[in-house]
């Protein structure tokens, strides 16, 4: 790929309601040390900091994190607020309420609904905001989420969210969500080699709403892309463009419809540059049609 610097918005934009953001963001997980929810080394404090101002110079508009993502001695939350508070007007943060973790790290039981103010505002107080811009309730293998979900709705009209999506679902899960409130944004596992998604990717692009795949550059083992090894098709196309796999995997991403947003993570700068750059890479369609086909096998 080219050596010239690649803004996000190569990547095209997207409104989540009424706000308009570029397709390719950033996930906030990794920035609190090496695995999500690691209470090990922390990261280095300057580092990520400096990661998240770089990404906002490079134009991500979109940054997706959560109360629960935290390591010893760092919150991904607190570093968003260190680094880009006062945030930029055109900066929307994601973030997931319904799972918690206590001090020590372990996870709590799910947050019944009316809990889940108490996570809204404990986001709110992290993050330094009064209101937050987009909050998705994820959920562990309910039937129903319409109580959660309800939950949030009164939170949304009592201005302390803007907008609402819904995380770790079923189609059956969309449908009643959005009897309640509507819903912008659909967050799944999915990419190459994962996509039993499939159906509420398409349902979502109908209906005009965002979805966001988690992992879609470490793949459902979580390690495929980000683990210095892939599956030999992925390595060829990466050949082929003179990119990496992870930046191959993120162009698949992006090219299964506008609707379809990337939220890569990482701590290290050299990924965050290589991860923006693959915002202007386009693959053929044979090349989609062979990522495709690992999908299908897998």
């Amino acid at each position: 790929m080219s050596e010239k610097t690649i803004n996000a918005a190569d990547a095209g934009t997207w409104k989540l309601g009424d706000l308009t953001i570029n397709r390719l963001g950033f996930g906030a997980m990794r920035l609190t040390g090496s695995a999500a929810f690691d209470l090990g080394t922390p990261s280095d404090r300057e580092r990520s900091i400096a990661v998240l101002r770089r990404a906002v110079d490079l134009g991500v508009n979109h940054i997706d994190t959560a109360a629960f993502y935290f390591s010893r001695l760092r919150s991904a939350n607190e570093l968003i607020n260190r680094a880009l508070a006062p945030y930029p007007d055109d900066l929307v943060i994601a973030t997931k309420v319904g799972p918690g973790r206590d001090p020590s790290g372990e996870w709590l039981p799910f947050a019944r609904p009316d809990q889940l103010r108490g996570q809204v505002e404990e986001n709110l107080r992290q993050l330094g905001r009064d209101h937050l811009d987009l909050v998705y309730l994820r959920q562990p293998g309910l039937d129903s989420i319409a109580e959660h979900f309800g939950a949030l709705a009164e939170l949304r009209e009592a201005g302390l969210i803007r907008h609402l999506g819904v995380s770790n679902i079923r189609p059956v899960h969309l449908a009643q969500a959005q009897a309640i409130a509507p819903v912008v944004s659909v967050q799944n596992l999915y990419g190459v080699g994962a996509m039993r998604s499939q159906e509420l990717l398409r349902t979502c692009g109908e209906q005009g709403v965002a979805f966001v795949p988690f992992f879609a550059i470490a793949g459902e083992g979580r390690d495929q892309g980000a683990s210095g090894t892939d599956q030999e098709e992925v390595l060829a196309v990466a050949r082929a463009h003179g990119a990496t796999p992870a930046q191959v995997r993120l162009a698949w991403t992006l090219q299964q419809g506008p609707h379809v947003l990337a939220i890569p993570g990482t701590g290290n700068p050299d990924h965050l540059t290589e991860n923006v750059a693959a915002a202007a890479l386009r693959l053929t369609d044979e090349e989609m049609a062979r990522l495709d086909a690992l999908s299908d096998a897998g």
